[in-house]
């Protein structure tokens, strides 16, 4: 299992949703990803992707203008 981390800041949407596919896309099960973005509606449209897709969320908080998203790969 290893951790990651996406820079997703400075992307509007769809885009940091769009960069966290393609990165989970070449991550393993049980890995993590650490997305940060500055587009305050990743709060909502990346937990909503991951619902969809089957992965969980471990932690979303706002650091700032910042949104930061951990997730785990399950699928």
């Amino acid at each position: 299992m290893s951790h990651y981390t996406l820079d997703a800041r400075n992307s509007l949407c769809p885009m940091p949703v769009i960069k966290t596919q393609n990165k989970i896309a070449e991550l393993l099960v049980g890995d993590t990803v650490e997305v940060t973005c500055t587009d305050p509606g990743a709060l909502n449209d990346i937990p909503a992707w991951c619902r969809i897709n089957g992965h969980s969320i471990k932690e979303s908080y706002e650091n700032g203008d910042e949104v930061v998203i951990v997730i785990q790969v399950e699928n």
